[in-house]
């Protein structure tokens, strides 16, 4: 319970040190000294939509040659179609990913634009349509790994490719909605031990609830029951700057010296 005597004593405080002050900013002070100031108001985030101006299309590498020999006259005709449903987006440019193309325009593409890109692209000439995949706009990136399997396959003792995983992947159901960002990269966990880490990156929105939806989730590779854990960006496969092998790192490299990375004589 509040006391009145206390609460006369600070007003009379505040006045003797601040004497020019009104009534009102005393009590306001008063307030604040108390914790029982007005609270802030919270921003609230207005931008819904990529900010980043670009289509993406994952392509096989002979879609990107051809759209890239002849890209001007590809921007020409994407213009034209989009100018055809009276759209307000222009293709400044495009430009070659690792895993396709990307279309630069002067705005952020609405799902009708979005529709009518992916119908020019699939239908144009030169272009394969069963190597496009469907375009999307700019997504974050989850990286994961899948653990519980031999580098070396059983049976037909061959070792385990990133378009084998790539294939399992794509038609388990566990991967449903799911866009690799990448070709999935395989690497030993040692360089004497015939145990495999396959690294993932996939494409994912902003709260991770895809990568979420994965995460300790279990499926098989051939006979392995294999699991999805998360992990930090892919650190790729590390490599002898001595011998120039894959598989193991510089210092656990036997070799003495160094070797030419062409014909690995000595430099």
């Amino acid at each position: 319970m509040l006391n009145p005597g206390n609460n006369i004593r600070e007003v009379l405080k505040i006045k003797d040190t601040f004497p020019q002050l009104s009534a009102n900013k005393i009590k306001n002070i008063q307030r604040i000294i108390k914790g029982n100031g007005k609270a802030k108001s919270k921003l609230t985030m207005t931008m819904k939509d990529p900010s980043r101006k670009q289509v993406i299309i994952p392509m096989n590498n002979d879609n990107q040659k051809s759209f890239i020999e002849d890209s001007n006259n590809y921007v020409t005709n994407l213009n034209r179609v989009l100018k055809n449903i009276k759209s307000d987006i222009l293709v400044n440019f495009i430009h070659q990913e690792q895993s396709g193309i990307t279309i630069i325009t002067n705005k952020v593409v609405l799902t009708l634009d979005l529709q009518t890109i992916k119908k020019y692209v699939k239908s144009a000439n030169h272009i394969e349509a069963n190597g496009v995949d469907v375009p999307r706009l700019p997504q974050s990136k989850s990286y994961l790994k899948i653990i519980g399997i031999l580098y070396l396959r059983e049976y037909i003792f061959t070792f385990i490719t990133s378009d084998a995983v790539e294939d399992i992947i794509k038609k388990n159901h566990i991967f449903n909605n799911i866009t690799l960002a990448l070709k999935p990269c395989i690497i030993k966990v040692s360089y004497k031990s015939d145990i495999a880490i396959i690294w993932i990156d996939i494409w994912d929105v902003q709260s991770g609830n895809k990568s979420k939806g994965l995460i300790n989730r279990c499926f098989n590779i051939g006979s392995y029951i294999t699991t999805i854990r998360s992990t930090n960006m892919n650190p790729g496969v590390p490599q002898y700057k001595n011998c120039w092998k894959w598989g193991y790192l510089t210092f656990s490299c036997r070799i003495q010296g160094t070797k030419c990375v062409k014909d690995e004589g000595s430099p």
